[in-house]
């Protein structure tokens, strides 16, 4: 009787656990909450909007920062067809999507069938300020100083009470600094006079343009020439903080300048190189280098356009291939017209001109007359944003890696290979080099060979910053030959520093004088230096420097 009783008790309680309201877990709860909160995103007014956002931080579900992420991004959609809330990411002609709940992929659907959440400024005002707070807490150190300058947009009390007891607990320096910095531009705004002069005296540690555009305010004047700043204690510190700033600018101006100059001094490199090889070697005047340049642009085109979904491999492939279209193409033209011409410089040179039209009405008929536009990769694409006033495009800092790794490695098959000794040998003296029983014709093939290659490779280099089309060559040609004449024809280190020289005094011209009168001056700067030093920086010795 009494087994029987406690069965029937055991029973009624399992009912009332299992489906009584009020009795169900928490976790069923909290999931109910988060559902119920999402259906109120995708359905209720603005101002239910707010109110559901606030309860989902509440509940502190994983998906939250995501979701509040993907509304404020404008990338927050529900399905027209049954009101689903869903991550969306524009792919092709459609969207890809993803269920915000719970991350279920949901395929690909065209626009007219998803609807956009629409915001205005007061949710997006606390959604940046809902953001900051949850990020705040974040494991990873980059995510923690995006949430300060997320905070600093929205600034209220309780955001600077969010700041302050974060900075109590904060343990790296470098997202400490970021608040301070946020705090002392608030502390400007003080009716205590030590406090915004201590504000000040942080901040000229800190050149960014909001404390730029802050300073700038306590020393300017209105429009009756009145000082909006009163004190002139606080004015002058604000003067001083303002010069120590801006001296750290103008050094960052000219970090900038340098680098671009270096930038452009890579690819005067990369054009020059492979001449300065067959023009200190076999003494030809070869007018198609650019056009071989050309061919290793498209080369690189073709490539992307076999390999649209994988554009980094296309790239590092394209480099390679290049090499080899170019240097075939080169050992053909020496090997059928310029071997005949040796000795006859002007001949030469009317050859080769003849070649680079020939080249370029091939790439014409092919490629139609139009420039072709070539993609950059992920890793190439955008900028190093090292502070608010000094930023590097990868673009052109990989090219200046790439200058510098093919300028090495050219340099050690020059000394360390069969075909470098033979090269160095014939570019020292020709007679003695073919009666110690070195093939002469066969270097001369390989070295126009390797030095087309490299133009070639130069052309990879090229796609990345300019468009690709038929005249790309003609841009590079007189700049090349300037670098090889400039830097000592057939020096290689002599060439590097050219190239790097060349392009730094460019790009300090350009800013007073102009990018063309600045050419014109580097232009008049070689022919006079020439005048005095004929044979360039570090003179080639052997047959070269006898010619």
């Amino acid at each position: 009787m009494k087994s029987s009783l406690a069965k029937r008790c055991f029973r009624l309680i399992l009912f009332v656990a299992l489906y009584l309201p009020g009795f169900g877990s928490a976790e069923d709860t909290a999931t109910s909450d988060f559902t119920s909160a999402l259906n109120k995103i995708a359905t209720a007014s603005m101002q239910e909007r707010e109110a559901a956002v606030q309860q989902l931080i509440s509940l502190k579900e994983p998906r939250t920062l995501l979701i509040l992420q993907g509304l404020l991004d404008g990338q927050l959609y529900k399905l027209r067809d049954g009101d689903k809330l869903v991550l969306a990411k524009q792919k092709d002609k459609g969207f890809s999507l993803t269920d915000a709940a719970n991350g279920d992929d949901l395929g690909t659907k065209e626009s007219a069938e998803i609807q956009k959440i629409p915001l205005n400024n007061s949710l997006r005002v606390l959604l940046r300020k809902s953001l900051g707070s949850l990020q705040l807490n974040s494991n990873e150190i980059n995510t923690r100083i995006e949430a300060v300058k997320a905070i600093a947009k929205v600034l209220d009390d309780e955001s600077l009470k969010l700041l302050r007891d974060r900075l109590a607990i904060e343990q790296e320096s470098i997202v400490q600094d970021q608040i301070k910095l946020v705090l002392a531009l608030e502390q400007l705004n003080s009716s205590t006079k030590s406090t915004r002069i201590e504000a000040i005296d942080l901040l000229k540690d800190h050149p960014t343009q909001d404390v730029v555009n802050r300073l700038n305010t306590l020393v300017e004047k209105d429009d009756e020439g009145n000082y909006l700043e009163t004190d002139n204690d606080v004015r002058n510190k604000a003067k001083t903080a303002l010069a120590a700033i801006n001296a750290k600018i103008s050094l960052y101006s000219g970090v900038e300048t340098l680098f671009f100059g270096l930038s452009l001094g890579a690819v005067l490199v990369l054009s020059a190189i492979g001449l300065a090889i067959t023009f200190g070697v076999m003494g030809v005047i070869n007018m198609a280098h650019g056009e071989l340049m050309m061919l290793g642009a498209y080369t690189t085109y073709v490539l992307q356009q076999l390999m649209p979904q994988q554009l980094g491999t296309a790239l590092i492939l394209s480099i390679p291939a290049a090499f080899m279209v170019s240097a075939v193409v080169g050992i053909a033209i020496e090997r059928g017209i310029i071997r005949f011409l040796y000795g006859r410089p002007l001949e030469t040179l009317l050859a080769t001109f003849g070649v680079s039209l020939v080249l370029q009405q091939t790439v014409r008929s092919i490629f139609s007359p139009l420039n072709r536009s070539v993609a950059a990769p992920e890793w190439m694409s955008g900028t190093l944003q090292i502070n608010d006033f000094l930023s590097l495009t990868w673009n052109r800092l990989y090219i200046l890696i790439f200058c510098l790794l093919v300028f090495m490695l050219l340099l050690q098959i020059l000394k360390r290979t069969r075909l470098g000794l033979e090269v160095r040998a014939v570019a020292q003296n020709r007679n003695m080099a073919k009666a110690m029983g070195i093939p002469t014709a066969w270097v001369d093939a390989m070295t126009f060979g390797l030095g087309s290659g490299i133009a070639g490779v130069a052309g990879v280099a090229l796609s990345q910053i300019t468009n690709v089309g038929p005249n790309l060559g003609q841009a590079y040609i007189v700049d090349s030959f300037m670098v090889v004449v400039f830097g000592g024809v057939g020096n290689l280190w002599g060439t590097l520093l050219a190239g790097f020289s060349l392009g730094i005094a460019n790009k300090l011209l350009e800013p007073t004088a102009g990018a063309v009168l600045a050419k014109i001056l580097v232009l008049v700067f070689i022919i006079l230096f020439i005048q005095k030093r004929p044979r360039g920086l570090f003179p080639q010795k052997g047959r070269a420097a006898e010619g």
